[in-house]
C-alpha cells in the first residue's frame, strides 16, 4: 500500500516536477563534494563541531565554484 502510494506521488505531474528539480539543485553539489574532494565522513563528533565542519566545507566548496 505504501509503495503504490509513494509511486502515485512520484508519477504525479507535481512528483515528476520535483524530481526534474532534484538535478538542478542541490545533489550535484553533494556529488561533487563526496566524489571529487574525497569527503566521506565527518572527523567530529556533536552536533556543534559537524555544524562547524559542514560550515568550513560549504565554504571551502563555494571559493572552488568562484575560482573555477
Amino acid at each position: 500500500r505504501h509503495k503504490a502510494k509513494a509511486y502515485q506521488l512520484l508519477n504525479s505531474e507535481k512528483g515528476v516536477e520535483k524530481r526534474k528539480q532534484r538535478c538542478h539543485d542541490v545533489e550535484p553539489v553533494f556529488g561533487n563534494i563526496k566524489q571529487n574532494h574525497g569527503f566521506r565522513r565527518f572527523m567530529l563528533r556533536g552536533k556543534e563541531k559537524v555544524a562547524i565542519e559542514w560550515g568550513l566545507l560549504a565554504i571551502a566548496q563555494n571559493v572552488r565554484k568562484k575560482a573555477a
